[in-house]
């Protein structure tokens, strides 16, 4: 949720979104791609752009920036030319960046977001393509900088919108549903964590009800979603009182500090003169056919919108355990395996919704890595369903014995442990009555009107029959008795 409240100043946001694609080998060389590998192991004269040299162009990157223009509604450029991005920068070996300036791959496209008050589309004015640099390390108190250029040369999708966010939250939401589609599509693993996705962040205000933008801010390399909010704030503030104060904004790149919850100035900004973009003398263009788009959009799985509503048309979940399955592709697709063994589907989506994320936020797991297997979740589902044994039981004893006993089914874990219901209706009078006996003042107060006073008995019998009975049954029971 966005705190900048301004009767004043609307701001006005534009996101460059940064995804390293999930390729063998680089954009233009067949280095491999791998994160956490030893410094300068994944490099050559390519990619370190030794004289003589010749890039060529990764096939499999193409298809995956094709993916993502289709999922999310853009117009493929036919023809595409490579350009030369000219900086100095010391983790950019070549002196220059290959990427593409007036042919980007992709044009035009939104993605639908989720608000707490309202939803709302968000457009892109295009996708390109490009590769990344390498990356500056420093040590301690050492005065020198580290260069590690394996990461030089991955692929890259930059997505760059068009200027119409004007809060955090949008910018929060918008990150998150391109985290969830580039993992939908298979094309990179979204880890902010590790860079494979980061955004920069644009930023201006404007007075409320005018059409003229403001002086832009840009905020580089932001690697986690909580903190593009809260530099989206602070920057926001920031403006707002210097505008305030009669003072003037100027077109920086700022950097933003996760400690302090601060930015702070980097560079005055480059103006697009200054990269002196020309075009790639070493790539031919690039030809994208209708027939080619055809064979990628074949290749797609469901998008996470399409998942949501299959899961609602398909298995008749309500809309929220729709939305929270499909907000993982692997978390719907366990869902959907273990929907094989069982017709009980709201039961097993409020197991995933319940027992499960909680053990997996626990143990920092993820569903792919879940111990049960979707057959045996399953089974332990249609357990309870079918009256075998009680929920408290299976979700207490049974569930966290089956992420041990990885071996055994839950059926036999409950024929071993003796915990199927008591169902003998002789057996549960007896423990009844016994409760009845050892509360007489309880029994008293109940027939003057405490009724309330029930879910002690209840409770008194369930631990008797060591929580194996059937509490609805022992609920009919008790009230006979105390109704006698």
């Amino acid at each position: 949720m966005s705190t900048f409240q301004s009767t004043i100043y609307q701001p006005v946001i534009g996101l460059e979104i940064h995804a390293q694609l999930q390729t063998d080998s680089k954009i233009f060389a067949s280095d491999a791609v791998r994160f956490g590998r030893e410094a300068n192991t994944l490099i050559s004269p390519i990619s370190l752009g030794h004289p003589g040299t010749l890039p060529f162009l990764n096939k499999r990157v193409v298809e995956y920036a094709i993916k993502m223009g289709i999922a999310i509604g853009s117009d493929i450029n036919e023809w595409q030319y490579f350009d030369r991005k000219n900086y100095f920068y010391p983790d950019l070996p070549k002196g220059y960046q290959i990427t593409q300036d007036k042919t980007p791959i992709c044009i035009g496209g939104k993605i639908k977001v989720k608000l707490k008050s309202e939803e709302k589309f968000i457009s892109f004015h295009h996708i390109h393509l490009e590769e990344d640099a390498g990356k500056s390390m420093h040590e301690g108190d050492n005065p020198f900088s580290f260069i590690d250029y394996n990461r030089a040369g991955t692929p890259l999708i930059e997505m760059v919108t068009d200027p119409t966010l004007h809060s955090s939250e949008e910018a929060f939401a918008l990150v998150s549903e391109v985290r969830k589609l580039v993992r939908y599509l298979g094309i990179c693993d979204g880890n902010m964590e590790e860079g494979s996705l980061r955004a920069d962040v644009n930023i201006s205000l404007r007075p409320i009800g005018t059409e003229k933008l403001g002086t832009k801010v840009e905020i580089k390399n932001m690697n986690s979603i909580r903190n593009i909010q809260r530099a989206i704030e602070f920057e926001c503030t920031r403006q707002a009182a210097m505008i305030d104060a009669g003072e003037t904004i100027i077109q920086e790149t700022r950097t933003f500090d996760a400690h302090t919850g601060k930015t702070s100035s980097m560079r005055v900004k480059e103006t697009m003169n200054d990269y002196r973009y020309f075009p790639e003398p070493d790539l031919a263009p690039l030809h994208i056919s209708q027939e080619w788009i055809n064979e990628v959009r074949a290749s797609m799985p469901l998008l996470p919108w399409e998942q949501e509503q299959e899961l609602v048309d398909q298995f008749g979940l309500p809309a929220y355990d729709a939305h929270f399955l499909a907000d993982s592709k692997e978390m719907a697709l366990y869902f959907k395996e273990a929907a094989n063994f069982t017709k009980a589907y709201k039961a097993l989506s409020n197991w995933l919704m319940g027992p499960v994320k909680s053990h997996m936020n626990e143990s920092l797991l993820h569903i792919q890595d879940f111990e049960i297997s979707p057959k045996n979740l399953a089974e332990i589902v249609d357990l309870v369903e079918l009256g075998s044994i009680t929920h408290n039981l299976a979700a207490h004893q049974l569930f966290p014995l089956c992420l041990q006993e990885r071996s055994k089914s839950p059926k036999q874990l409950v024929d071993e442990n003796g915990w199927a219901l008591v169902d003998n209706n002789d057996e549960l009078n007896n423990f009844v009555q016994e409760v009845i006996q050892a509360f007489p003042d309880k029994v008293k107060e109940y027939h003057k009107g405490k009724k309330g006073l029930i879910a002690l008995f209840i409770g008194e019998v369930m631990k008797k029959s060591k929580g194996k009975a059937d509490p609805k049954l022992v609920n009919q029971l008790v009230q006979e008795a105390l109704a006698q």
